[in-house]
């Protein structure tokens, strides 16, 4: 399907990301979303998430982050191919979107994170363009450093708006997504 021998598992090795190329294909990428129920996929999505894992490594090395990723995402010693096995048999919790901003992402800590980090990064880069292009007060993003409170509230204000508009143009949601 890609064009070379064997099957190409999208992940990371020590910050170099692999992607299937056959996800650049917009009909296939759609046919697997759909056949995996996601409202969202993207390449750019991806190399994000990928991206995340990668952060993780480099954060587990910090004194306190272990203890501090478990309180927020769950202990990441659970058996990761069990985890696995168990999300696409079963599927997520049904109340997964009280506490996940993902199904996926209710799969296994380590996917959890990296979906997090993935939407904080769709989030500061739709609010850094709707910033430059004027669409938000640039004190709305706090020049210091981010403000994550005030961010998210940006956001949902910009996902709103341009959800509403992509629908007012026939189309789905631009940002599908709840932040819980």
């Amino acid at each position: 399907e890609h064009g070379g021998s064997g099957k190409v598992v999208m992940g990371h090795e020590d910050g170099l990301i692999t992607i299937d190329a056959t996800e650049a294909d917009a009909h296939r990428r759609e046919a697997r979303r759909v056949k995996l129920g996601e409202p969202y996929r993207t390449l750019l999505g991806h190399m994000r998430h990928e991206t995340g894992h990668y952060l993780w490594d480099l954060l587990f090395e910090l004194d306190g982050f272990a203890e501090a990723f478990r309180r927020l995402f769950g202990d990441e010693r659970a058996d990761y191919g069990d985890a696995l096995e168990r999300h696409y048999a079963q599927g997520a919790p049904s109340n997964w979107q009280d506490a996940r901003i993902s199904s996926y992402a209710t799969m296994h800590p380590w996917e959890d994170w990296a979906e997090t980090f993935a939407h904080y990064l769709h989030m500061r880069d739709g609010l850094e363009t709707a910033r430059d292009s004027g669409l938000i007060a640039p004190e709305r993003l706090a020049a210091a450093g981010p403000d994550i409170r005030s961010e998210i509230g940006a956001w949902i204000e910009l996902a709103i708006f341009m959800n509403t508009m992509s629908r007012g143009l026939g189309h789905g949601d631009a940002y599908p997504f709840l932040i819980p």
